[in-house]
């Protein structure tokens, strides 16, 4: 590509104006450029001079498309600034995530060849550069750093400190290890002390906290642009100064000014930060800095449309100071503390050379150009997919004599190209070089259309955005399968004792049985009773989950008859579950399919126009489609993950695979609505290659389906997308190969009947937008194809996210924001019978709106009316209820308000978050609890919980877990999902396990029941472990320990999160694998009283017992007591540990076995 990039500077024009940036003359103007010359120009204007560009857009798409061009041309790096809302209003909770951005793109600015910004992002008040640079924190390995000095610093930097890190912007300190998640980063770190030496960096996995790889160093950016520490005298200083703001008495003062004020100089007092930190900028930097002050003494900007930005910058600008109007009204800031953005004569007076880019000429008296150059030069456009008409244009330049360059995203189009060109009788290669007049070369390279310099006699054509592809990036796997269901218990939640039933689990106790310090598990059973259970025999504790509302669920009575006919019953259930499950896999395995070809050229040039990063679990997914596709066995497969997880991309490459085996696939769906989103998304997808769709709802016309049905029957359509339409009688295809259904869960028994018809030998892939748990599918593996997405794709536009007591002003801003840039928003009421109310009183504040309802109490049709209404852009405002959870995609509503998002689960939330930021642009979720309610301890849990999820991210592995429940649910059915209620989700999969390896045969591995009472200290002591959650979390998963692999796996875990473990957590592993190895053999028990060691045996074999006690080595003393239950007794002699000898016992008596 750079031979393309050079061509420009062969113009006498860009000399000349080369020549003018060379002796230091600003402005310089250049007129007469399209989008993609401004691109070329900075490109190579850059390169020649070797000075820093930095270039200013009006907005951010803008950016974003400059950018793409300039990475084209330049083939280097460039850095992007995004602009963010300033946080001035109050609220308790907010996301960083673009501030986080932003930070890292302030960082590289200061070295960085090319860097693109739109002016509302330049121009916006952030930290200076020596703040930025004063509040990093280094860690090198070899270097000294006292805990607690660094403690200090990444607090300083806007660092929460917390127990465990799961988000970004966290850290921990436990004994010499430190954890900390800088924003960044792809992973956490932890960093490793000997004293105050740093011994090691390595990243670690946020799902298991284990170590990934090693690393030397590390630098920890700050958190946040405004960072009350940084002020003079810290937060406690910066509280005084807005405090002194209450004192300096006005007449005119605003009523809650002072009452506001006192408000956020407390919390800094006693918090050290505030959320809205950003109104106090000013107080905290005086100096005001922007973006500019980040650039290199030499670096050239250059403005792409001078005009434009004009009207950005003073749109901007009011926007600012009506924001800051809003607060004042309300009292909630003191008037005239500063400015938050430059405006354009700001903007203007930045000390750097200025190039201003203007397609027109044109009059801006604040940049009157010292140099002004006119660019003769034509933008062409793309000729998309269109081949003929590319040819014919080739062919007419080549014959005026200009050399024509043809740029193609991938070396296999280049290939396609240079066969299509010759055909038409061209003379054409391939090469890096430019070609000499006349001729005609393709080259590989991405740009976003084609363009000609008349002056030079070169044409550049190109294919157009085929979704301008980015390099793909290896990324790395991670150890996401060690995960274990974390479910730290805390005190008050369901646990499921196996052989006892459902009780509440009270805490952890210390006691000292027989001289050694020991923990039990205190849980509470229906009535007065309690049961202790050892910290060694946890396994057999499991929290209770069952999809639905916990507080209704009853304990049991120890020792009553209810639970072990609720286990009974579940587990009646669960055989039949699998006998029909095997029936029905043996009953397809008899019925042959089509066996797809291996994929061909054709496929992979489809799957890399994919613009996006696959995730590893996409790829995996996509491979055992394929799988099955090619095997003769027709695939019936269910595919589940999170809305915006990239189901459908896996979906329509399997389409594409069918299709180009000459079949046709279909795509069914639940809704119009679905259908019509799907169609848009296969139009777009499938674009540039030669493939048929059709869309069949019920808005289509009699003879509008009677002809499509005559299409789909002579084969001419490929693709057939529809509702249950589908289902018709008269639908014939042609030749039917793959059929996908969507949602399978909202469609009625009749319809599931006709599909189990229509697909007897069709392969069949689900779609379901509920996650199911790892667990289920491998209980099921073998009998029922699941596959699950669970990561989320890289790089989606995070979504701004407010916790704030509800404020109506706030959110009447928020409102008006988004329909001020043409958007929607999504209102959340959940309550149906004062929906039309809310709604009403919305529609009075705000006169002009479009305001829709919807609630689950309407019909079907009414909903899927306000829903197309919706996404046609008709309703402006969305009053709904959580149903919009399994909604369509509205890439044009990107703000969402909450009311009472205290009473909503973190899986719900998180669920309906998704429903926006599905575009390029910033979307905004503003979630409120009521003014003034005193809280329950439990509404206080929960919103810290919500403001934890909403900062850092965190608590996500919770939300997750109770979403898949719900799936679990609706993969096993109705009636299964109750027995899972009445058992718990574990215990219930446990039970599903061993009826399906009874089903299949085999022979399930008896359950491991021994108690070891030894009389040694096992426990993890409290300066080990400090957080009791944590320390039941690893109780219940050493007990859980069945091989030796396990135990070094988890000695691995304590060794890698918690230090050296002392003798007592080590003891803690042996014992569990000796209860492991002990029940295998049928040994009851192991106890240790008296100086001997007895055993006893869940069913006596007298004849392996009688060859242990001939052994030479327990000569004389081990006795066989051979009573009601007999026993085993060995005396221990001096020296021996019992836990030594128990291990040998347990060894030889399995040694007998054989």
């Amino acid at each position: 590509m750079n031979e393309i990039t050079k061509s420009i500077t062969f113009l006498k024009e860009y000399k000349q104006l080369k020549q003018a940036v060379d002796e230091g003359k600003t402005p310089v103007l250049a007129v007469g450029l399209s989008a993609i010359h401004k691109a070329h120009l900075a490109a190579a204007l850059g390169l020649d001079t070797g000075r820093p560009v930095l270039v200013l857009t009006d907005d951010d798409n803008a950016a974003n498309r400059f950018a793409a061009d300039l990475r084209g041309f330049s083939e280097r790096d460039v850095v992007q600034l995004p602009s963010r809302e300033l946080v001035m209003a109050d609220v308790v909770g907010v996301s960083r995530g673009y501030e986080q951005r932003r930070l890292a793109a302030l960082d590289e600015l200061t070295e960085a060849h090319f860097a693109v910004a739109s002016v509302q992002a330049a121009a916006q008040r952030t930290m200076p550069p020596e703040a930025l640079k004063a509040a990093i924190v280094s860690l090198a390995t070899g270097e000294t750093a006292p805990l607690d000095e660094l403690t200090h610093a990444l607090t300083r930097a806007g660092y929460e400190r917390c127990v465990q890190v799961e988000g970004t912007g966290q850290f921990s300190i436990r004994g010499g290890i430190l954890d900390v998640f800088p924003p960044q980063a792809e992973h956490p770190y932890r960093v490793e002390f000997w004293d105050d030496e740093i011994d090691s960096i390595s990243t670690f996995d946020v799902g298991s906290q284990r170590r990934l790889e090693q690393c030397e160093c590390l630098r920890c950016l700050p958190c946040m642009e405004s960072i009350p520490a940084l002020a003079k005298g810290g937060a406690a200083g910066l509280a005084k100064a807005v405090l002194a703001l209450t004192s300096t008495r006005r007449k005119k003062q605003h009523a809650d000014l002072q009452a506001n004020l006192e408000r956020d100089a407390e919390r800094l007092r006693e918090t050290g930060s505030l959320p809205a930190a950003d109104k106090y900028m000013p107080l905290i930097y005086p100096e005001m800095a922007t973006a500019f002050d980040y650039l290199p003494e030499n670096a050239i900007v250059i403005i792409e449309d001078t005009p434009r930005l004009r009207d950005a910058v003073r749109d901007f600008h009011a926007r600012v100071a009506d924001d800051v109007t809003a607060l004042l009204e309300r009292g909630e800031m003191p008037p005239n503390l500063g400015e938050y953005a430059l405006d354009f004569v700001g903007v203007c007076s930045m000390k750097r050379q200025i190039l201003r880019l203007d397609s027109f000429l044109n009059n801006v008296a604040e940049l009157t150009p010292q140099h002004l150059e006119n660019f003769i030069a034509n933008q062409m456009n793309a000729y998309g997919g269109n081949l003929d008409m590319a040819s014919a244009d080739i062919r007419s330049y080549t014959e005026q004599g200009r050399a024509v360059a043809v740029v193609c995203g991938s070396a296999l189009r280049c290939r396609n190209m240079l066969d299509a060109l010759t055909d038409t009788g061209l003379n054409v290669k391939i090469s890096d070089l430019l070609p000499k007049g006349g001729c005609v070369n393709i080259m590989e390279g991405t740009l976003s259309a084609g363009f000609e310099y008349p002056d030079l006699g070169l044409v550049v054509m190109t294919e157009g955005q085929v979704l301008a592809r980015r390099k793909k990036t290896q990324v790395k796997k991670s150890n996401r399968d060690k995960v274990k269901s974390y479910t730290d218990l805390t005190p008050g939640d369901l646990v499921v004792h196996e052989h006892h039933g459902i009780g509440r689990f009270i805490g952890m106790e210390r006691m000292t049985v027989d001289g050694s310090e020991r923990d039990f598990i205190k849980i509470a059973f229906a009535g007065t009773d309690f049961l202790y259970v050892p910290a060694t025999s946890l396994d057999l504790i499991s929290k209770y989950i069952g999809g639905g509302d916990n507080e209704r669920v009853r304990l049991n009575k120890l020792g009553g008859a209810d639970w072990s006919k609720a286990k009974a019953r579940a587990k009646a259930a669960a055989k039949e579950l699998a006998e029909g499950l095997i029936k029905l896999y043996a009953e397809r395995a008899k019925v042959k399919g089509y066996a797809f070809p291996p994929d061909d050229a054709w496929q992979r040039e489809f799957e890399e126009d994919f613009p996006y990063e696959e995730t590893d679990d996409q790829l995996r997914c996509i491979a055992e489609i394929k799988d099955d596709m090619q095997s003769d066995r027709p695939m019936d497969r269910l595919l589940c993950g999170d809305v915006g997880f990239g189901k459908t991309e896996v979906a329509l490459r399997a389409v594409m695979k069918c299709i180009l085996a000459g079949k046709q696939a279909a795509i069914l769906v639940p809704t119009t609505v679905l259908a019509r989103q799907h169609y848009l998304t296969a139009m777009q997808r499938f674009q540039g290659h030669p493939i048929t769709i059709e869309l069949l709802t019920r808005y289509k016309t009699g003879s509008e389906q009677t002809a499509l049905l005559k299409k789909l029957e002579a084969g001419s359509v490929d693709l057939v997308i529809g509702t249950h339409k589908l289902f018709n009688k008269k639908i014939k295809f042609k030749d039917l190969g793959l059929l996908v259904v969507d949602e399978e869960q909202r469609f009625g028994v009749g319809h599931k009947e006709t599909l189990k018809e229509m697909s007897k030998n069709v392969d069949v892939l689900t779609l379901s937008a509920t996650p199911i748990p790892r667990t289920l599918n491998m209980a099921l593996s073998g009998i029922r194809d699941m596959s699950s997405i669970e990561e989320p794709p890289q790089n989606r536009h995070p979504v701004q996210t407010f916790v704030l007591e509800q404020n109506d002003g706030v959110l009447l801003d928020a409102i008006r924001r988004e329909l001020g840039r043409g958007g929607q928003v999504y209102y959340l009421h959940n309550r149906v019978e004062s929906i039309e109310r809310c709604a009403s009183m919305w529609q009075q504040r705000l006169p002009d709106a479009r305001i829709g309802i919807v609630h689950g109490k309407m019909g079907q049709k009414e909903i899927a009316k306000v829903m197309n209404e919706m996404a046609d852009g008709e309703i402006d405002i969305l009053v709904c209820t959580t149903i919009i959870e399994t909604g369509i995609d509205i890439p044009n509503a990107n703000t969402l308000i909450i009311e009472n998002a205290d009473n909503m689960g973190l899986a719900q939330l998180h669920q309906i978050r998704g429903r926006v930021g599905r575009s390029s642009r910033h979307a905004y979720a503003y979630l409120c609890y009521r003014h003034g309610k005193a809280l329950s301890e439990i509404a206080q849990k929960r919103l810290g919980a919500i403001r934890e999820f909403a900062a850092f991210g965190s608590g996500f592995k919770i939300a997750m877990r109770d979403l898949e429940i719900r799936g679990a649910g609706n993969v096993l059915g109705p009636e299964q999902s109750g027995h899972m209620m009445s058992v718990g989700y574990d215990l219930y999969l446990k039970l599903l396990e061993e009826a399906v390896q009874e089903e299949k045969g085999e022979t399930p591995k008896p359950r491991v029941d021994c108690a070891a009472e030894l009389l040694i200290s096992a426990n993890l002591p409290a300066d080990y472990v400090a957080d009791a959650g944590q320390r039941v979390d690893l109780y219940r998963r050493i007990a859980l320990i069945r091989t030796d692999e396990q135990r070094s796996d988890m000695l691995d875990e304590l060794i890698d999160r918690f230090g050296e473990p002392p003798a007592e957590a080590i003891a803690l592993l042996d014992i569990a694998l000796l209860r492991a190895k002990a029940s295998e053999q049928g040994i009851a028990e192991i106890k240790q009283q008296d100086g001997r060691l007895l055993l006893t045996f869940s069913e006596t074999d007298f004849a392996r017992l009688s060859a242990l006690c001939g052994d030479s080595e327990f000569k004389g003393r081990l006795l066989l007591n051979a009573g009601s239950t007999p026993y085993l007794s060995l005396r221990l002699n001096k020296g021996e540990t019992a836990m030594e000898m128990a291990q040998t016992l347990v060894d030889k008596y399995a040694a007998t076995a054989k």
